[in-house]
């Protein structure tokens, strides 16, 4: 298994999870959302959407992994990352956390912000280049941590950049030179239909390569999920599908991840329903699948008219609301038979909050529980709630083994290393070490935190990848603060390499 692919974010074109922030990404994501212009598969990446905030040492990982389970086997870490180049972008604003993008394109570096005075800001620089020229955008970010900004370039080399929306109109801006930011121009709309309360916007690419562009219409406890596909030769939107993939009925709302590719040569989507505004109402973890993202059917490969409801739903365990499970801690993933896994946490006999793996198995889905923690996490309400717990997808690395991310505040954090067969934690796989410049807090004001974001592209430099660093206050519920606020933080961009050890 290589870590280093897992502390990316979710590429363009890849699939990312429509979950709130902050997760995830993943983003943040988190930090995918999180899956790259040019891919057709959410990988890896898009956990670093879920463990964006995840600040720790070699040291304290192990330290926190035994919490999680003293019996099992820790092993070595991966070789440590060095810093080879770091970049101030620019002051950004610290009063609350907002999901920012980092895209690397050929030669072309762009990051999407909210700046000092909160309005959302292009930078874009030729890799190599010590600074980053901005372009601002009008429009601006209040109190709400949902409002992350996404990007994508299409096949002509168009930047297209959309966010600062949560239950809101449409927006959406398109570049008029390829793969120049600075020549950005608002688009009042795509297609004109269903995007006055648009939330979770999502770029991914479709299966013919064209760029996709998903999102909710509507809110928590009814909303639809729609995709759109772009024209590059026309420059212009269509649906992709004539009707919804997900309908609550004006009942409930789907929370999805977003159509991530499988190594069997389907297309897998996970979701949880949800009731209400409040989190607590989250249910019943379901599935489909689809070759060409037109064509759906569940796990026994029956026909699923669209849009999917409820009623049709491939439910993966029968979870009711109150029973522990959330939006954006529903994972995909596959173990070394390609079979599919769904990831997810519900309270036990016990009350405890634990970690879950569905696996497909001979057309049905066996559930396996993965952790014994000693702990129930109590959520509810609405607004960005803080995660107290993460739960990775299942990852098959070129040998068969097994890993799983998991994160589980006063419980432990860490990479799980699964048994094959039952799915059960065997070991624990030390995450490599990121430089103590990007782990340190440089604001003295009260509960600031560090905020990461981990690049959507790709920039062809092996063994190298790009993350972004900014300070914040935590979430607030998407309520607004009484001043004073803190002082804007900078944020910067970090090239890292991984070199083995002497």
């Amino acid at each position: 298994m290589n870590f280093y692919s897992l502390c990316r974010s979710t590429k363009v074109g890849a699939v990312r999870p429509a979950a709130n922030f902050p997760p995830s990404r993943e983003q943040t994501s988190w930090f995918r959302r999180r899956p790259k212009v040019g891919t057709k598969c959410r990988t890896a990446p898009t956990l670093v959407e879920r463990i964006q905030r995840i600040v720790v040492t070699a040291t304290l990982f192990a330290v926190s992994a035994c919490q999680a389970d003293p019996k099992l086997p820790i092993l070595p870490a991966p070789p440590l990352e060095t810093i080879t180049e770091t970049v101030e972008i620019a002051p950004v604003w610290a009063g609350h956390p907002v999901g920012f993008f980092l895209l690397t394109h050929e030669n072309q570096q762009f990051v999407a912000f909210y700046d000092a005075n909160r309005a959302m800001t292009i930078g874009q620089r030729t890799l190599g280049d010590k600074s980053f020229k901005l372009t601002t955008l009008p429009s601006k970010v209040a109190w709400d941590s949902h409002n992350a900004i996404v990007m994508a370039v299409d096949k002509d080399g168009v930047l297209h950049v959309a966010g600062n929306m949560h239950v809101r109109p449409l927006v959406y801006f398109r570049s008029e030179k390829p793969l120049d930011a600075s020549s950005l121009k608002r688009v009042p709309n795509m297609t004109g239909e269903l995007e006055n309360r648009v939330t979770y916007p999502v770029f991914s690419t479709a299966p013919s390569g064209g760029l996709m562009f998903a999102y909710r219409h509507g809110s928590s406890g009814d909303g639809i999920q729609i995709y759109n596909l772009y024209d590059t030769q026309t420059k212009t939107w269509r649906r992709l599908l004539d009707k919804p993939l997900f309908d609550g009925e004006g009942l409930r709302n789907a929370y999805p991840i977003s159509p991530t590719l499988g190594p069997d040569g389907f297309y897998h989507v996970v979701w949880i329903w949800r009731e209400t505004t409040d989190a607590k109402t989250n249910n019943n973890p379901s599935y489909a699948r689809s070759r060409d993202l037109l064509n759906w059917e569940n796990s026994r490969g029956e026909k699923l008219e669209l849009p999917i409801t409820l009623a049709q739903s491939d439910i993966v365990d029968p979870i009711p609301a109150g029973g522990g499970a959330i939006n954006g801690n529903v994972k995909i993933g596959f173990d070394a038979q390609k079979r599919p896994v769904v990831s997810y946490h519900k309270y036990d006999a016990r009350g405890f909050t634990q970690i879950y793996n569905a696996r497909l198995e001979d057309g049905k889905w066996a559930i396996r529980q993965a952790s014994n923690f000693k702990k129930r996490w109590e959520f509810g309400g609405g607004g960005s709630i803080p995660f107290d717990v993460r739960v990775g997808e299942v990852q098959a690395d070129a040998d068969g083994k097994l890993t799983q991310f998991f994160r589980f505040v006063g419980q432990g954090t860490g990479f799980w290393v699964l048994d094959p067969q039952t799915l059960k934690p065997i070991a624990l796989q030390t995450p490599p070490e990121l430089p103590p410049a990007i782990q340190k807090i440089e604001s003295d004001f009260p509960k600031m935190q560090i905020m990461r974001g981990y690049d959507n592209g790709t920039s062809g430099q092996p063994n190298a990848r790009y993350v972004l660093k900014w300070e914040t206050l935590p979430s607030n519920r998407d309520l607004p603060r009484e001043p004073p606020f803190p002082a804007p933080s900078t944020l910067r961009v970090y090239r890292l390499e991984n070199r083995p050890l002497d």
